[in-house]
């Protein structure tokens, strides 16, 4: 299983928000790229990167600093926020983000994540995002009528290299995973799921190992990297380590 450290970009810096809520941001640095390559330095093999501006208002916003980031570490990168059309898929592939996360356009244009998947194989996450078992989309602004494990099956021979499965009512809280969600998508899909929410403590990775394995791609985590309640170089290595 991997750890994947998050860096969430709000008008350039690096910050976290409570719930998904942009009016609840607490920042925690101005700097992404020298954020990126600390976290390279202790041990990071991915990075997540979220554009938050760009979630929201359905396009890029934090281009600049997401290339020094790219341009800064030598690590693969995970992206996603605002990315709605082919054209922005194959512009940040060429800018060399390794995997681009798909996320509003799953519900509104699923044609479209599709085409991407078989244009870009093994390039494409699906980034399924939902409270109380449905789908949030727009930012998070929004919650669908979509089941989110039902969306998740319905892209299941599209071809996605992964499915990262956010609980919003855990991100950012630090009240830990919704492992009962998480498990319930990755034994209801073949596609490898991350768990993303909520994830808060070493004991969360050491509980998501244990449940996890063989099941699992891996675990993101953000606020409780920069709180100190979670150690990259820690984490990757519980995560790693062969039961």
């Amino acid at each position: 299983m991997i750890f994947f450290p998050a860096i969430d970009i709000k008008d350039g810096q690096c910050v976290r928000l409570l719930y998904g809520e942009m009016d609840k941001a607490t920042v925690f640095g101005d700097n992404p790229a020298f954020q990126g390559k600390e976290f390279v330095n202790s041990g990071a093999q991915w990075l997540h990167m979220v554009d938050l501006n760009g979630a929201f208002s359905g396009k890029s916003v934090n281009t600049a600093a997401i290339r020094e980031v790219i341009k800064k570490i030598d690590i693969p990168v995970q992206l996603g926020g605002g990315i709605r059309t082919m054209d922005d898929i194959e512009g940040w592939l060429d800018k060399g983000i390794t995997r681009v996360i798909l996320g509003t356009v799953a519900v509104r244009d699923p044609e479209l994540v599709i085409e991407a998947c078989r244009k870009f194989p093994h390039q494409i996450a699906l980034g399924i995002d939902s409270k109380n078992g449905f789908v949030a989309v727009e930012g998070w602004a929004e919650v669908s009528k979509m089941n989110a494990i039902d969306l998740a099956k319905r892209f299941e021979d599209a071809g996605a290299a992964v499915i990262i499965a956010t609980d919003i009512a855990r991100d950012g809280a630090m009240q830990g995973p919704n492992i009962e969600h998480t498990l319930e998508m990755a034994n209801a899909v073949s596609t490898p799921v991350i768990a993303s929410g909520g994830v808060s403590s070493m004991e969360d990775i050491r509980a998501l190992k244990k449940v996890g394995e063989g099941l699992l791609e891996g675990v993101i985590s953000g606020r409780a990297i920069y709180d100190g309640a979670i150690d990259v170089k820690s984490a990757q290595a519980i995560l790693s380590a062969r039961s």
